[in-house]
């Protein structure tokens, strides 16, 4: 038999989806499985978007552009103009999902055996598109007794080599939940300017910022407006995971024009995903006034909740739907397993995602989790009653 590749063998599996089978096993027992493992929301996608892929009076689906259509580039320029930070639509390249403008931008902004630091824990997916690319991460640990807060810049300045040649973030986090005060952005943009590196943030939940200060992006920094890399998505704004549209935004000029390059290998992003996309760029305010209110009521239930359990701490996140949380468990991968292997209180149980799938150092994350405040409350309720008892059940 033919041998697989080396790429292959050692591109990282998704610490999220790799417990799928034994969830599928479970319901194939009887049991409710209540997934707070991944952050696929409940919340509705906007009508308008739905209606405009239902209503497409077209006669073919055709190729498009390979940066994506102009009418949409156009309007979600004038969408970040709005919230304002000055872009053009030029200065955007449409991805499929917010998975291939982070593929893209790193192909076009590094060599093979070039570094990213990147703030751990992280989603997990960053480190398998960062060796797809061929780049090496070097992780900066933050910490759970300081709320995920960004480390001390002179930390990040001692991993800083010849071979470094960018920053990575997300904002609000994923899978922390933490929000990077302006004044933490600014620190960094220091040390990017001072060592001309690129600055990738990953912005995808912007809209879920539940501090009172105004929301910084990497794109209104000072100083470094050629450096940063921006990564947006449909996917959390409008509850529109399976539409996989994403963007890159870049004022950096050869950004964009070298990720086409790759955009164009892959002939166009998705035809009916850009459709929704810009239409759902007219979604009304109320719309989203809702959706914030219930992610913010669910936060500080499931926050208030976890804190009452015996050996659980539960920062409270500023944004995004996500917090990690500190268990009193010796594994969290073994937990996670037992929960849908052998645990079931009257028939449910919870899917968890452990949090070593999140550092890429070695040996942390073992007690602790990530949790996704997906579900509506009642639903919340049981998920979190139901993983009391199995904490108690487990350390017995």
């Amino acid at each position: 038999m033919p041998r697989i590749s080396e790429k292959g063998l050692y591109m990282p599996a998704s610490p999220i989806r790799k417990l799928v089978p034994y969830a599928e096993a479970a319901k194939r027992q009887g049991k409710t499985v209540h997934h707070l493992n991944i952050g696929q929301p409940d919340i509705f996608s906007p009508e308008i978007a739905l209606n405009a892929v239902r209503n497409f009076a077209g006669k073919v689906v055709s190729y498009g552009h390979s940066a994506g259509n102009e009418s949409y580039r156009k309007a979600l320029a004038a969408y970040y103009c709005g919230l304002g930070t000055d872009v053009d639509y030029t200065q955007i390249l449409v991805t499929t999902g917010g998975s291939e403008a982070i593929l893209f931008a790193f192909m076009a902004c590094f060599n093979p055996g070039d570094e990213v630091i990147i703030p751990e824990p992280f989603y997990a997916n960053y480190w398998a598109y960062a060796y797809e690319a061929g780049v090496n991460v070097k992780p900066i640990t933050s910490g759970i007794d300081n709320d995920f807060a960004l480390p001390p810049i002179e930390a990040f300045e001692r991993l800083i080599t010849p071979k470094t040649k960018g920053i990575f973030i997300s904002n609000p986090n994923n899978p922390t939940g933490y929000l990077y005060s302006k004044k933490e952005l600014e620190q960094l943009a220091i040390i990017v300017k001072k060592y001309d590196l690129y600055l990738f943030s990953d912005e995808v939940y912007r809209e879920f910022n539940y501090d009172k200060e105004p929301y910084t992006s990497a794109l209104d920094l000072k100083g470094i407006e050629e450096n940063v890399v921006l990564i947006d998505s449909v996917s959390k704004r409008y509850s529109m995971c399976g539409a996989r549209v994403g963007a890159i935004i870049s004022k950096n000029k050869d950004v964009i024009a070298f990720s086409l390059k790759f955009g164009q290998a892959r002939l166009c992003p998705p035809f009916y995903g850009q459709i929704a996309a810009e239409a759902a760029l007219q979604t009304p305010p109320e719309y989203f006034a809702k959706v914030f209110d219930e992610y913010d009521q669910r936060r500080k239930f499931m926050v208030q909740r976890l804190n009452q359990m015996e050996g659980v701490y539960c920062p409270m996140p500023k944004g995004a739907f996500y917090s990690l949380v500190r268990l009193p468990i010796d594994d969290s991968d073994k937990f996670a397993q037992w929960l849908l292997e052998k645990f079931d209180y009257e028939k449910h149980t919870v899917m968890v995602a452990p949090a070593t799938g999140f550092y890429a150092t070695l040996g942390l994350g073992k007690n602790e989790v990530r949790l996704a405040y997906v579900l509506n409350i009642k639903e919340l309720e049981i998920a979190l009653d139901c993983l009391e008892r199995a904490l108690k059940k487990y350390n017995a």
